[in-house]
């Protein structure tokens, strides 16, 4: 058993399932990571499309109450049709766009030095949402929970998170920091986001998994448990930053994760300008 490619895994299972819910970009973070482990090939792209979908459960498995709830009451109670109908709504213009511009985005950018590039911009971003955030009246805002979001706050909430199809913007950084500029109180925002992950995400990986049914890359002996660990190891994570990050964002704001992107991103820029690293083209 290869312990090396092993010990990969569960570093990128960790990584996706810390990185997933946060607004700090999971997809850039597996690039970046992945880069610097040398496991960006072919098959470590199929390795992160199978273990986000570890992320995905372990939102499943947090808010299986509400979920429940939805599903069982879905034929007869208007609040679970309207929380349905603005999850597809929110869902629909990145997919969109994902499925017609995708290839492009991914030879384009999907590198290390587009992606710091990505971090510091999107830094900036939620310093004004959250300088914005301060100036708004919360405690008269007409949204207190999901189930108070109507079909156009979805759409609003989906356009936002149409940024995210630029690796190193985070796809819960578009749509919690969107939500709030948009007005959202910034706990319905980012539960929102939780819950948007689901069809977003889990269609994600299942058209990638469909490619690479059809284009079948190497999943026996050793890289089928680097699968099976990572995809334990992002469930494991996942789980535990959702379960914080709900408890956080009652009394705390984004600020730190915006500073955690400028040096995060800085230290990739420098890196590659200096020639500390040789990042990958």
């Amino acid at each position: 058993m290869d312990l090396i490619l092993l010990a990969k895994a569960i570093v990128l299972g960790v990584v996706e399932g810390l990185t997933e819910f946060l607004p700090i970009s999971s997809t850039g973070h597996l690039i970046l990571v992945g880069d610097l482990l040398d496991f960006n090939d072919e098959r470590g792209k199929a390795f992160e499309v199978i273990i986000q979908f570890g992320a995905i459960l372990a939102v499943c498995w947090e808010f299986r109450e509400k979920l429940w709830k939805v599903a069982s009451s879905a034929r007869t109670s208007a609040i679970s049709q309207r929380f349905i109908l603005n999850l597809v709504i929110a869902s629909i213009p990145a997919m969109g766009l994902a499925f017609v511009f995708g290839k492009y985005i991914k030879a384009i950018l999907f590198a290390p030095i587009p992606v710091a590039s990505a971090f510091i911009v999107g830094a900036l971003v939620i310093f004004w949402a959250e300088r914005r955030q301060q100036k708004v009246i919360l405690s008269k805002s007409r949204i207190q929970s999901v189930d108070d979001l109507t079909p156009m706050d979805a759409l609003k909430v989906g356009l936002a998170q149409c940024a995210a199809l630029i690796p190193g913007t985070s796809r819960s950084g578009a749509t919690i920091i969107g939500g709030m500029l948009f007005g959202l109180p910034r706990a319905v925002a980012t539960e929102f986001s939780f819950f948007l992950a689901i069809p977003v995400i889990g269609g994600a990986t299942a058209y990638e998994l469909l490619k690479l049914w059809k284009n079948p890359v190497s999943l026996s002996g050793d890289f089928t448990w680097a699968i099976v660990v990572g995809f334990i190891s992002a469930f494991i994570s996942a789980f535990i930053c959702v379960r914080w990050l709900i408890h956080y964002v009652a009394g705390h704001n984004f600020i730190p994760f915006a500073w955690y992107r400028v040096v995060f991103g800085v230290l990739v820029l420098v890196s590659a300008y200096t020639g500390l690293v040789a990042w990958s083209n």
